[in-house]
């Protein structure tokens, strides 16, 4: 009985109706967010908390059937994102709405969103991704905080006295050369250094090189080098998963197969 059970959830979990009711869920859940910051009748706030009981049982079953019909449960929690949908179904069932704590399951709520990410494969390969870049990305940025840290003391030395609002002091010189780096108007700042020093505009190109063009690019770069590799790595947890043949796998069988002919070759051959 328990394993037919487990077997129909399992069936559930994997149907693509099923997938996509979660979807539908988190959406519904974000737009019902939004419509709390609305002023809102008495009858829509009454249905509102009706809509977020219904959800709060539908993310509590349906973490419930991923636990129940995961094969290895004790790894299931070593799993990032088996934690935070976990911990965030588990404050919502926590009625807190009538107390001080309100503030914070509203917070919580608002993050019910992200579980989109959990859900989507195609998305938490975009975030596991990015945080697997961040060791590299740490010694990109810190080489751009030097490069902005060097302007932006030039550019306080030499410009605070045409535009102290711009340049004043290096951290507000540092904000103004943020605007340039994104092309926040930055013709305008360099117009105005411009008229008191005609060849500024070799301050700006050099800048906008190193960071706009140079820095940028190599982010991009790490970012994509990354992401083919959680890809891969899904490619083959989802064949592992459905029993599929890998390339490794193959490879291997490959060898295998050639071992074994050569080895029926030599024994095959008459001895001199």
């Amino acid at each position: 009985m328990a394993f037919s059970i487990v077997s129909w959830l399992d069936k559930l979990k994997n149907n693509k109706i099923f997938e996509m009711t979660v979807v539908a869920v988190i959406i519904i859940s974000a737009l019902e967010i939004g419509a709390k910051t609305f002023p809102l009748s008495d009858g829509a706030v009454d249905f509102t908390k009706i809509l977020d009981k219904f959800i709060t049982l539908f993310f509590l079953f349906e973490i419930s059937v991923r636990f129940i019909t995961d094969n290895n449960k004790k790894a299931f929690f070593k799993k990032g994102w088996n934690i935070f949908d976990t911990l965030v179904v588990a404050i919502s069932l926590i009625p807190v709405d009538d107390s001080e704590m309100a503030l914070l399951a509203r917070l919580v709520r608002v993050f019910r969103v992200l579980r989109m990410v959990s859900v989507v494969p195609e998305l938490r390969v975009l975030i596991n991704s990015l945080l697997k870049a961040m060791p590299q990305l740490f010694y990109v940025v810190l080489l751009m905080f030097i490069i902005f840290y060097i302007y932006a003391a030039v550019g306080s030395y030499v410009f605070s006295t045409i535009n102290p609002v711009l340049w004043g002091d290096i951290a507000i010189s540092m904000l103004t050369l943020f605007r340039v780096m994104t092309f926040e108007d930055w013709t305008d700042v360099m117009y105005e250094t411009m008229e008191i020093y005609p060849y500024s505009w070799i301050f700006y190109f050099t800048f906008i090189f190193f960071t706009a063009f140079a820095f940028l690019n190599m982010v991009i770069g790490i970012v994509v080098s990354v992401m083919e590799q959680e890809q891969a790595a899904l490619a083959r947890e989802n064949a592992e998963e459905n029993h599929e043949p890998t390339i490794a796998s193959l490879q291997a069988e490959i060898q295998e197969l050639k071992a074994l002919i050569m080895a029926q070759q030599a024994a095959s051959k008459p001895q001199e």
